[in-house]
């Protein structure tokens, strides 16, 4: 259980780090694109990917545990709160990294429109 909730914290750092790196592709000649890259960068920061990360998690966690409530009332060997437990686990854990990765894209999708309305072209 460690070991999935370590590698779900660092699936969401890492997608983080990437939307704060990520670059669109720099038009020839514009004199003020590192400017208005920064600003573009500074408005899709304040879009979080940990809100959508944990609304995720959130409701990954209580589907998780309603199929597998309902699997282990199925399965002869399978107390319905040990499927309920396992399913809930499993659910938050895809959830959270669904809800990291549509952070992260929210974030480029703000960037590319910004930047595309200073007027530069973007290749996302």
């Amino acid at each position: 259980m460690k070991r999935i909730l370590l590698v779900a914290a660092f699936t969401l750092v890492s997608q983080a780090a990437v939307a704060q790196t990520y670059q669109p592709y720099q038009q020839a000649g514009a004199n003020t694109y590192n400017q208005d890259l920064a600003e573009c960068q500074a408005y899709a920061n304040q879009v979080s990917p940990v809100q959508d990360a944990a609304v995720g998690a959130l409701g990954g966690a209580a589907g998780g545990a309603a199929l597998g409530a309902l699997s282990g009332a199925l399965f002869k060997g399978v107390s319905v709160g040990e499927g309920a437990a396992v399913g809930a686990a499993a659910g938050g854990v895809l959830g959270l990294a669904g809800g990291a990765y549509t952070g992260t894209q929210n974030q480029k999708q703000v960037l590319n429109n910004c930047m595309r309305g200073r007027g530069y072209s973007t290749y996302y």
